[in-house]
């Protein structure tokens, strides 16, 4: 079977654009082969990229796919387990097919959500940092930064599921701010190109108990400056330093501070076990059924060779919420 990729072209030291990746043409067979129809995006893909990826995973290679989570449709399997028109997510990356045994692609059920990219998005990680990192419940306050990328967009609905008196996003214009209040069901938000300080002191007069921080910078100092004794912060990412350089991308933080108002720093990792990702999809697919979560996405149609393109637009945070791309 012919098969299209994207290949890395060479590990980003900087800013990422069209000249790291490369289309590639290849062969694929296997026990199961599976035709791609979605491809998940995510901003840490951008760390598996780089020479010195930060992450607890080998980076990427020049000349090695790229891309992870996948979602396809059986085109031939000669494997009990799998026919022919099944419906499989794998971790097979950016590619118009894929093969491999069949222990290597998960069946999913084609009736559990409205269209198959609901199961690409951040959920797990979400779910995982708010219930057992932060572990929100009742009478929270908790702020969420980057509260319309993938995985704050629903962080912000898991807080509110989970019992919290208050949930206040920040974003970075007035229309993603609305989105969060009018859409997602947020108490509030505001654009963090104001002083952010105020805005949380405004929102939050008895300071905020859980911040579920996927930016970093000024959003966690200001965050910090308004924490309630004893507040957990859930540290999941850095998106405002992630573009810089290697020195740069992920400061250190102010673990003194935090120490000085009784803050519980909780940074945690976004690889998961099939037990948080059993999780997430329960709960998941419980809220929606009861009309209690928004599944906030854009899905890009393209050809394989417009998959550099939306990650790069993604990351210029160009989209809302959960991004895959529906291969055209």
């Amino acid at each position: 079977m012919k098969n299209n990729e994207i290949q890395l072209t060479a590990q980003i030291a900087a800013v990422p654009g069209p000249e790291h990746f490369t289309v590639v043409q290849t062969d694929v067979e296997g026990e199961v082969v599976v035709r791609t129809d979605y491809l998940g995006l995510a901003a840490t893909y951008l760390e598996l990229m780089r020479a010195d990826c930060h992450l607890p995973i080998p980076a990427w290679q020049p000349g090695q796919r790229v891309g992870v989570m996948a979602i396809g449709t059986v085109l031939s399997s000669t494997s009990p387990d799998l026919r022919e028109g099944d419906l499989v997510q794998s971790m097979s990356g950016w590619s118009t097919h894929a093969a491999g045994p069949a222990a290597s692609y998960v069946k999913l059920d084609k009736d559990a959500y409205p269209d198959p990219s609901y199961y690409l998005g951040q959920g797990p990680t979400a779910y995982y940092g708010m219930a057992d990192v932060a572990k929100v419940g009742q009478g929270d306050v908790v702020f969420v930064s980057g509260a319309a990328g993938g995985v704050g967009s629903l962080a912000g609905q898991i807080a509110r599921n989970l019992g919290a008196k208050k949930v206040i996003g920040s974003a970075g214009s007035q229309a993603k701010t609305d989105y969060l209040v009018n859409e997602l069901g947020f108490d509030a938000a505001f654009d963090y190109h104001h002083d952010p300080i105020a805005a949380l002191k405004e929102l939050a007069p008895e300071g905020i108990t859980v911040f579920f921080d996927t930016v970093g910078g000024a959003l966690y100092d200001a965050a910090l400056e308004v924490a309630a004794p004893g507040a957990r912060f859930a540290l999941c990412g850095s998106l405002s330093t992630q573009l810089g350089d290697a020195a740069d991308r992920f400061p250190e933080p102010d673990r003194e501070a935090a120490r000085a108002r009784g803050v519980e720093l909780l940074p945690f990792s976004c690889y998961h076990t099939p037990d948080q990702i059993a999780a997430w999809h329960q709960h998941f697919s419980t809220a929606l059924g009861q009309g209690r979560f928004v599944y906030p996405r854009t899905v890009v149609e393209t050809g394989i060779d417009g998959v550099p393109g939306a990650f790069l637009a993604m990351l210029r945070g160009e989209y809302r919420g959960n991004v895959s791309v529906r291969l055209a």
